[in-house]
């Protein structure tokens, strides 16, 4: 795998390592509704915080990616030891926790800080048995993963539901709050999310 393209794909997230990013910016945005103050950018952010954090990594060359010749979807084995690392992921989501209740308050930093840490649940479901307990796989712990990625069909689906409850929690969280009178409406934000999620699923499942 490119370590250039890797980077890009935070941008443009069709790559194989990146198949359950749909599954992310759903829940992220799903959180809104769990307090209407949180910036949809702050969510967003939090959700993919430990990949954030995963690609300067991978272009050192301390975490890699294994990606095999003619691989499809989900067939990536991930050596992110540290970042997505039980105990790492916690460290991560505590930071990101600890910087967003300094800037706002205690609320929103619980709330941010669970947001990132369900990046690294919702990634147990799908990898295929490459997250470590400890950072840099310190003691040779069993490694975790449910790998749902084998089966590619449940991995879709799941990654649909969790992104279509999520924009519509958000829609329906940010229709409640009073307009600004801007020209940018919530059902506006909501649908673009919708497209934009169903054109990166569907590039995913013809492994794009």
């Amino acid at each position: 795998m490119r370590l250039l393209g890797y980077a890009a794909a935070l941008a443009t997230p069709t790559f194989e390592e990146t198949k359950v990013i749909t599954g992310h910016f759903g829940l992220a945005a799903g959180a809104k509704s769990a307090d209407y103050r949180a910036p949809l950018w702050s969510l967003m952010l939090a959700t993919m915080w430990l990949d954030v954090v995963f690609v300067p990594l991978l272009l050192l060359n301390i975490e890699t990616i294994d990606t095999p010749a003619g691989g499809g979807y989900g067939t990536s084995v991930i050596h992110a030891d540290y970042t997505h690392s039980l105990v790492g992921a916690l460290i991560l989501s505590a930071v990101f926790g600890a910087v967003a209740w300094w800037r706002w308050d205690r609320r929103l930093g619980l709330l941010l800080g669970a947001v990132a840490f369900s990046h690294w649940l919702l990634d147990l479901i799908v990898h295929r048995g490459d997250m470590p307990i400890l950072p840099g796989n310190a003691g040779d712990l069993p490694l975790l993963g449910f790998g749902l990625w084998r089966v590619p069909v449940a991995s879709i689906l799941l990654e649909a539901a969790l992104f279509v409850v999520g924009v519509l929690l958000y829609w329906r969280a940010a229709r409640s709050l009073p307009s600004r009178g801007g020209r940018v409406t919530p059902s506006l934000v909501a649908g673009v999310m919708l497209l934009s999620g169903a054109i990166v699923l569907a590039l995913d499942a013809l492994g794009v």
